[in-house]
């Protein structure tokens, strides 16, 4: 299997659908490229996921670049793409474009990813001209949630439909590759995704989109419930671990473990 590539993804829309997840550690990179993914994204979504966070918002560009540098050693084939975390990319399009550049240089990252709106549309364009390729990303922005009254669907009405259309294709002439659409209804989606030449990556954005992404954990089954309605889970990890960790308490108690097969003469 040959490297995916930005401009791989990007001639991937309306002929492939682009597969991309989540990891936070060199191992489930590896298992997860191992799988054929296109995309592997270090999001901050590791505050909630791997550092118990109840929001993304603490998560620091250092934190974000440890996570990148240990996932891009698990990776062959795959597309690395970097979250760029709350504050680092809204005080400046200069801190922006410096923080890219850490992903790229210090991490292994091959494109970052940022949560946008119309007051980030430049910040796109600077990033761009320091040759990094960028992933936007709309509808629920995690890193709003305080401003959007919580993790809400998006889009719903006319108005704010044509609004994210609107900022779509502003996205895509500031010339990122690719755009995440995050829980917004499967009809605004599709729209969205047939009115703009660059790919689509849906999450909780319905069928249509060119592409879609779910977190690691969720997809495996190891994180807690509820989840929320877009997520499948195709393993219940967490229950296989938690009955191989009861096992090993239990005969480590009744002296069962180690056995002479597990000991040295």
């Amino acid at each position: 299997m040959k490297k995916i590539t930005v401009p791989i993804i990007s001639s991937m829309k309306d002929k492939e659908k682009i597969v991309m997840i989540t990891a936070y550690d060199a191992p489930t990179a590896r298992i997860v490229d191992e799988a054929g993914v296109d995309i592997v994204l270090v999001g901050d979504s590791v505050g909630n996921v791997i550092q118990g966070l109840s929001n993304t918002l603490p998560v620091t560009v250092d934190e974000m670049i440890y996570h990148t540098r240990i996932v891009s050693r698990g990776i062959q084939n795959a597309h690395l793409c970097a979250d760029m975390p709350f504050m680092s990319f809204q005080s400046s399009k200069e801190d922006a474009v410096k923080n890219a550049g850490r992903f790229v240089k210090e991490a292994g990252a091959e494109s970052v990813k940022l949560e946008v709106t119309n007051d980030y549309i430049d910040t796109i364009r600077e990033i761009r001209k320091a040759g990094i390729p960028v992933m936007g990303h709309i509808g629920l922005r995690p890193q709003s949630f305080h401003d959007m009254g919580g993790y809400k669907l998006q889009g719903r009405g006319k108005g704010e439909g044509a609004e994210l259309l609107a900022l779509a294709k502003k996205i895509e002439d500031a010339g990122a590759f690719s755009l995440v659409l995050e829980s917004i209804p499967q009809k605004l989606a599709k729209k969205i995704t047939r009115s703009i030449k660059i790919p689509t990556i849906g999450i909780g954005a319905g069928p249509d989109c060119d592409g879609q992404v779910l977190v690691i954990n969720d997809l495996v089954g190891l994180s807690e419930e509820p989840l929320p309605k877009f997520v499948k889970k195709y393993a219940e990890v967490r229950e296989t671990m938690k009955e191989a960790t009861k096992d090993y308490v239990d005969e480590v108690k009744k002296g069962v473990f180690p056995s002479s097969e597990h000991s040295y003469d």
